[in-house]
């Protein structure tokens, strides 16, 4: 823009008006197109955006992680209990012979094969392979699969 053009424009206006409007005032007055900002919506609501399944895949990931992790914690200390002691030992067996106990082993070794699965999934995209709309759909769907798989061997292990 010419120092004319810049000008010609009030001190006020340029201060009261956003960038947008002085990038348009100083576009008509030297002839150019103006630049128009749209203003779209936000819609900041998840449970009404519709993801894809590779970002619901990867969004799983990072919850089974979490889960893992809390879990691993929570096992650790069992594991540390129930070496301290033999009453220590038989609490911890009292504890873990439930059905309810036994439903939360099942979910925690879900989520555990989940992270793997899902893990190998972004390492191998990581790789550069299946980074494609199409096949990271494919292969977030391999990764349900592989899991739901390993969670009826799960649940039929711990049966």
């Amino acid at each position: 823009m010419s120092a004319s053009v810049c000008s010609q424009l009030p001190i006020s206006y340029i201060r009261a008006k956003s960038v947008t409007t002085i990038t348009n005032a100083l576009n008509r007055a030297s002839g150019q197109e103006t630049v128009t900002k749209k203003q779209r919506p936000i819609n900041l609501d998840l449970r009404t955006i519709r993801q894809p399944v590779a970002a619901i895949s990867s969004i799983l990931h990072r919850v089974s992680g979490v889960i893992t992790l809390f879990a691993l914690a929570i096992l650790l200390w069992l594991l540390s209990y129930s070496l301290s002691s033999p009453a220590g030992f038989s609490a911890v067996v009292d504890i873990l012979d439930g059905f309810f106990v036994w439903i939360i082993m099942w979910g925690i070794l879900t989520a555990l094969a989940y992270h793997i699965v899902g893990g190998i999934r972004h390492m191998v995209m990581d790789l550069g392979h299946g980074v494609e709309l199409e096949e990271s759909a494919l292969s977030a769907k391999v990764v349900f699969g592989v899991t739901i798989v390993l969670s009826l061997l799960a649940g039929i292990m711990l049966w």
